[in-house]
């Protein structure tokens, strides 16, 4: 790309950016001019009053924890961090050690500091544009890495996002994505003889003869930093045929090589230092600051380095690299040992000692462990980790490491390494408290990777070794009963749950016994006991601040278990706050669950409208960071708001992408709800057959549970029994009917009551006993007045207004109808609407109902029979072409015709 044409696309950029954001990245191999381009967009922007935010890592800082997001997020001001929620607040203080972080022992939650940075930049953006100017993406430290990939993916508004990286950047192009506006490339080649004319009589105030330039272009590619070495190597008047080195490293080698030992020893400390200052390399070689100062200038003259204040930054990350690889490795390992004598930062000594040992000294070894947890405090697990692989790699592999790196990479996401390092670990631990540890945390590795038997043997295990630890042997129960309540052994999850709540009350354990009652809770509602409100309540109140698995939070435990005893109104205020603590924990998982669980919630109280909204941000966080889950929920919600909507064709594609992505994501526990909602689905359009055998999986598992039927577990069994009593499969019926009855009538729970009653009505009409289906649905109405669920409701209604038309009681049946249909419009729930307006029609026009048209296929008709495509009618209608069809296809068996032809001279006929 031309000068130009890099000129312009950042200027674009930057104009883009001030208004709605934009992203670029620049992309290329080292020398071809990325930071010369990054400098110059910077200095744009700042004329053009944005506020920058910049970093430049380097590979001396590569493995230090937060080093580049520290240099990125330090101009923003102290006011906009006040105003993050606390949780956030305490995380970043944390990351940057500030006095007021305080002195808990619970490490900062490296979500949460993503979280953090992520929103003030956006309250930065609400005062002016901001840039975040990033060069060399490849050197971000790990720990930076993951909250930096965090930020970019869901920055909105005015912030432009300008990162530079060699070439093949994929990684971090990905990053940029934003689902409205994709990010833009620009890769930076090599250059034209011309232009490489231009760049050397600016930097070297001197011109070449056209058989050197040619030469010098050949030998550099066109890199405008390897030409300029090539062309500072040539002495001037030196003809066109001298030999030119053929390594951009013999180049650095030699250039650094010509300096005097002096200032090599100088620049080697400089060169070994995350962020070098004159003090602290003059006391890392043992000189005075002035002299010092007049080395560098030396350096600084030659263009090796440049002094910014009390900085030194070399102006190329390859002189750097030249200076820290030609010198002997006993001369840099002494530098590292100097220098972890002058830093005052417990991870920067740390670093330093490793560096200057062969094998790891008692003071080298306690210094990274320390170091390591001080990382890991601020919220920096994979710097922990890489801080605990020193000790292991400087002769400290014990299987406590083993088992601290093991956890580190663990939180910090690296599951593979994490099993490998606990495989190693177990083997080599004596039995006791350290053995259990190390299976339990295994146990967890089994678990992320949804394998639920091996989680539980290696459990089992954990707990014989456990005995002398009270609190270890808590953890290991509580994560053994969440395991067993997947696998679906109530009675081992219910025994091992009741042991943990037990076991972490003698230890007072309060995040571990908060994680015990809610599962506790959980379990009881799930095997058919009911609800334990006091337990989910104590565990909300012990839950603090510590990181937990979402499966296992009482906070949003709580919601969705009250829900299921009928209080969805309280159940949506707790669950408004349980979302707004996710956000601000900044955990994606737990923010998704938490949108499926209210929408639940919403889609229960019959405020579609609501759910829908959670969809959207579903599917939009799907988009713009990718993952099957995202996908998942989004899209099951949204099939559940198609089906009650009457989107027939989009709740099937929608369900049918959802099973996709969700077996693909691992998320089987959700899978049984996108099943019951192509049930429902079936059972709408009266496909009766179709819905029992959709529903025929999930009946198989439910009868293994016979005392459990709550909403949450099996939502689905009134639909199936609907659908089997149309079947005139009234036995199966029967079982599912009692089924809700009884366990309703035990639990007083008004869900099962209403519908059990419901279905029963339905039984009784099927064989014919009218008096005792009208006496059932009353009962199911009367049931329903203490369930806040409209739909259910407007069903029942329904249901008893057939039963006051087989009845021939005209008049009651018109009334509980329209009450029904009037339910249903309120609703926006088209299929059931047109179920009622078939009942009415029955009644008006005292025909068979099989000749009556719903009003959906009144209205296909009437566009039929009017000359209009099918195309046209789905346009018209706000439905798929597949719809008409189907609705035609309905409307000609029903009045015995064949085609549209006679359709319009049947309905003429009829209106004259």
């Amino acid at each position: 790309m031309a000068a130009d044409d890099k000129s312009s696309v950042i200027d674009e950029f930057l104009a883009t950016a001030r208004i709605d954001g934009a992203a670029v990245l620049v992309e290329g191999e080292a020398g071809l001019g990325k930071t010369t381009l990054i400098q110059s967009a910077v200095g744009r922007a700042r004329d053009l009053g944005f506020r920058v935010l910049s970093a430049q890592p380097n590979i001396a800082e590569f493995d230090y924890a937060y080093s580049a997001l520290v240099d990125l997020v330090r101009p923003i001001d102290s006011a906009i961090w006040d105003e993050l929620p606390g949780l956030q607040r305490r995380a970043v203080d944390r990351m940057l050690l500030r006095e007021n972080s305080g002195d808990s022992d619970v490490p900062a939650d490296e979500r949460a500091v993503a979280a953090g940075c992520l929103g003030a930049i956006q309250r930065s953006a609400d005062e002016k544009p901001v840039l975040l100017a990033i060069d060399d993406m490849h050197w971000l430290d790990p720990s930076s890495v993951r909250v930096v990939s965090y930020v970019a993916r869901r920055l909105a508004g005015r912030v432009g996002v300008l990162g530079a990286t060699r070439s093949r950047g994929t990684e971090f192009f990905s990053w940029l994505q934003r689902a409205d506006r994709p990010a833009q490339r620009i890769s930076l080649r090599p250059m034209s003889i011309g232009a490489l004319h231009a760049v050397l009589s600016e930097h070297l105030r001197r011109t070449f003869p056209r058989p050197v330039l040619v030469r010098i272009h050949e030998v550099s590619g066109g890199n405008p930093f390897y030409a300029i070495e090539l062309g500072r190597a040539l002495p001037d008047g030196a003809p066109g045929g001298v030999p030119l080195t053929s390594t951009l490293t013999e180049l650095v080698d030699a250039r650094i090589s010509s300096l005097p030992t002096a200032v090599q020893t100088t620049l080697l400390a400089a060169a070994c230092a995350a962020a070098p200052t004159v003090e602290s390399v003059a006391r890392s070689v043992g000189s005075d600051v002035t002299e010092v100062v007049a080395l560098l200038e030396e350096a600084e003259r030659e263009s090796i380095v440049e002094l910014d204040g009390r900085y030194v930054r070399f102006t190329h990350p390859l002189l750097a690299r030249g200076v820290y690889d030609r010198a002997l490795p006993a001369d840099r390992r002494r530098t590292h040992r100097r220098l972890a004598g002058v830093v005052d930062n417990p991870e920067s000594r740390a670093r330093h000692l490793a560096l200057g040992s062969v094998t790891g000294s008692p003071e080298t070894l306690a210094a990274l462990d320390d170091a390591a947890v001080l990382a890991r405090k601020r919220g920096a697990p994979a710097a922990a980790a890489e801080l605990v692989d020193y000790a292991i790699g400087l002769g400290g592999d014990t299987p406590q490491r083993q088992l601290r790196s093991a956890r580190h990479h663990l939180d910090a996401g690296d599951i593979t390494r994490a099993g490998r390092l606990l495989d190693d670990a177990i083997t080599g631990l004596p039995t006791g408290p350290f053995r259990a540890q190390a299976l339990a945390l295994r146990a967890t590795v089994a678990v992320l990777s949804q394998g639920y038997l091996e989680a539980k043997l290696l459990l089992e295990q954990a707990l014989v070794h456990s005995d002398q630890e009270p609190a270890l042997r808590a953890q290991a129960l509580l994560i053994l009963a969440s395991t067993l309540l997947s696998l679906g052994d109530l009675d081992g999850a219910t025994d091992r749950i009741q042991q943990a709540v037990a076991t972490a009350e003698s230890v007072q354990s309060g995040p571990v016994l908060s994680q015990a009652l809610g599962i506790r809770a959980l379990v009881t509602l799930v095997r058919g006991d009911g609800l334990d409100e006091a337990s989910l309540r104590r565990g909300v109140d012990l839950e603090g601040d510590a990181p937990m698995a979402i499966a296992l939070r009482p906070t949003l435990q709580y919601p969705l278990l009250i829900a299921c005893a009928g209080d969805l109104d309280r159940a949506r205020d707790r669950m408004t706050p349980a979302r707004q603590q996710c956000i601000d924990r900044g955990d994606e998982n737990e923010i998704i669950f938490a949108l499926f669980y209210g929408a639940l919630i919403d889609i229960w109280s019959g405020d579609y409208t609501r759910a829908a909204r959670a969809d959207e941000e579903g599917l939009q966080r799907a988009a713009q960071l990718g993952g099957d889950t995202s996908l998942f929920v989004g899209l099951t919600i949204r099939a559940m708001v198609a089906a009650y909507g009457g989107r027939v064709e989009d709740a099937r594609r929608d369900a049918a992408d959802a099973l996709d992505a969700g077996r693909r994501s691992g998320s089987a526990s959700l899978l049984p709800w996108t099943i019951a909602t192509l049930g429902f689905l079936e059972l709408s359009v009266g496909n009766h057959r179709a819905a029992v055998d959709t529903l025929e999986p999930l009946l198989t598992v439910a009868a293994m549970s016979p005392r459990s039927s709550e909403i949450l577990t099996a939502p689905f069994l009134p639909d199936a029994a609907e659908a089997l009593i149309h079947l005139g499969r009234l036995e199966e019926a029967e079982s599912i009917v009692r089924r809700l009855e009884a366990n309703g009538a035990r639990l007083d729970r008004p869900w099962m009551l209403a519908t059990g009653a419901r279905c029963r009505a339905m039984l009784a009409a099927a064989r014919g006993d009218l008096p005792g289906a009208a006496a059932a649905a009353d009962a199911a109405i009367d049931f329903h007045a203490r369930l806040p669920m409209p739909f259910e409701l407007a069903r029942t209604r329904l249901l008893r207004g057939q039963l006051h038309r087989r009845a021939r009681q005209k008049d009651r049946a018109k009334t509980v109808l329209q009450e029904a249909l009037s339910s249903f419009e309120a609703l926006a729930t088209p299929l059931w609407a047109d179920r009622v307006n078939a009942e009415l029609a029955r009644i008006s026009n005292g025909r068979n109902g099989d000749t009556i048209l719903t009003a959906s296929e009144q209205r296909v008709a009437d566009l039929a029979a009017s000359g209009m495509t099918n195309k046209d009618i789905a346009a018209t209608l706000f439905i798929s072409p597949k719809t008409v069809e189907v609705n035609l296809t309905r409307i000609y068996r029903k009045l015995g015709l064949r085609n549209k032809a006679e359709l319009a001279r049947r309905l003429a006929k009829s209106r004259t």
